[in-house]
């Protein structure tokens, strides 16, 4: 099984918190990828492209698994900081 989704990272819970928050009241989701990701993904959105099992973090991994495409995720902690997911496909 291979996934391919979109995220925002941040180092900060609360804003990651906003911008779901923001992301629910229909703001754009590459928008605010490119606006406020530290992840060098923002230039594309936040598209990370498909990748398979075992090539993300657990907890990152985990969430894409457990969302529908065209769906995103709580805010997930990793090492990294905290991310919104968003599933952009799965094959």
């Amino acid at each position: 099984m291979e996934w391919k989704a979109s995220h925002i990272l941040v180092k900060d819970r609360a804003l990651a918190e906003r911008l779901l928050r923001e992301l629910k009241q229909g703001a754009s989701f590459e928008g605010l990828a490119r606006q406020h990701s530290t992840c060098p993904s923002k230039s594309s959105g936040g598209d990370l492209g498909w990748f398979g099992t075992g090539k993300m973090v657990p907890a990152f991994e985990s969430a894409v698994k457990k969302i529908g495409v065209g769906s995103m995720s709580d805010v997930v902690s990793t090492q990294f900081g905290y991310h919104i997911v968003k599933k952009t496909g799965q094959r």
